[in-house]
């Protein structure tokens, strides 16, 4: 999953020598809200459209507007989770994917990685959703994985995220291929395991969705 793979070919590229009028009839078309600015092919940044509407003269070059995010790129070998942690510091909806010289090849919507995460996460594969809340040194996904199988259960997939409030804890959310999961809850209790919450398959298929559509809202997608 490179980012290059991702790249929205049908998304035009701007030159700084391009005038206002031009990139905002470009964004009325595509029914987008930025677009990004290339000189000599280096990647610029991304021009706003309000930025634009504010604007008096739609004959004005783009070399002469403020452009945003400028440092919003990835190398094209990067891999996606790489591009959504770029996209996250900078609050953008688009990336840009540069080549090793630092040449422009393309920009990926960001809506279109987190899709293609949501697949990765098995979202659409019949199972459950358990929660452990553990400190950093306990985690061991071997392990975890060994006392899944041993209640006849398979790890689908496996999301891990820090504690915002004690840095040395995360939480550790797996998709498992058992629609009823107690006995796996009750196996990884007995050795220690916190099970913080656990889903069926209606419920863990809306939780997914819950913390993508959180992500979505927060990049305002």
């Amino acid at each position: 999953m490179q980012a290059s793979e991702f790249i929205d070919h049908q998304v035009p590229v701007l030159k700084k020598t391009d005038v206002v009028g031009t990139a905002l009839s470009w964004m009325e078309e595509l029914r987008v809200d930025a677009l990004p600015v290339t000189d000599c092919r280096k990647f610029l940044g991304f021009v706003d459209q309000e930025v634009l509407e504010e604007l008096p003269n739609s004959l004005e070059t783009l070399d002469q507007v403020p452009l945003e995010n400028s440092s919003c790129w990835v190398i094209e070998g990067k891999h996606l989770y790489d591009l959504l942690g770029v996209a996250y510091t900078h609050h953008s909806k688009w990336v840009a994917v540069v080549d090793r010289n630092m040449q422009y090849l393309g920009v990926v919507p960001i809506e279109k990685a987190i899709e293609t995460i949501v697949k990765d996460l098995s979202a659409h594969i019949e199972g459950s959703v358990l929660s452990l809340s553990m400190q950093i040194k306990e985690y061991q996904l071997s392990e975890i994985a060994r006392l899944v199988e041993s209640e006849n259960a398979k790890i689908l997939s496996c999301l891990v995220s820090s504690n915002p409030i004690d840095s040395t804890a995360i939480e550790v959310i797996i998709k498992l291929d058992k629609v009823d999961v107690r006995h796996i809850k009750a196996t990884l209790e007995r050795f220690g395991y916190r099970v913080r919450e656990y889903f069926r398959e209606d419920a863990a298929i809306s939780t997914e969705e819950e913390r993508i559509g959180n992500l979505l809202r927060f990049l305002d997608i």
